[in-house]
């Protein structure tokens, strides 16, 4: 039988060559016929640390890791868009600081 391979978010990137990834799905109730919301939530082995949160990844399953661990990480679709404001304004001030020196 061929390995799952599914595609979900990485929602904490903590732990060291370990990544949770969440996979949404929405499920129809069988009486009142409404979707509802779910997820999956993966426990992923990333040996090179390469994805961070917010990434859209590719996993594929595996033998058990360990307690939790039973997929591995087979490549990043995308990279997180989320902008880290505080590293804007530090680069801001240097570049301010580098022009006010210069001139």
């Amino acid at each position: 039988m061929p390995k799952k391979q599914l595609i979900g978010v990485v929602t904490s990137d903590k732990m060291d060559k370990s990544r949770r990834v969440e996979i949404d799905r929405l499920v129809k109730h069988p009486k009142y016929g409404k979707y509802i919301k779910g997820r999956t939530v993966c426990h992923v082995h990333d040996e090179s640390n390469e994805s961070k949160i917010g990434d859209t990844v590719e996993i594929i399953e595996c033998p058990p890791r360990s307690k939790l661990k039973r997929w591995d990480l087979m490549r990043v679709i995308s990279k997180s868009r989320q902008v880290d404001i505080a590293a804007m304004r530090t680069a801001a001030k240097q570049v301010d600081a580098e022009a006010s020196t210069e001139g």
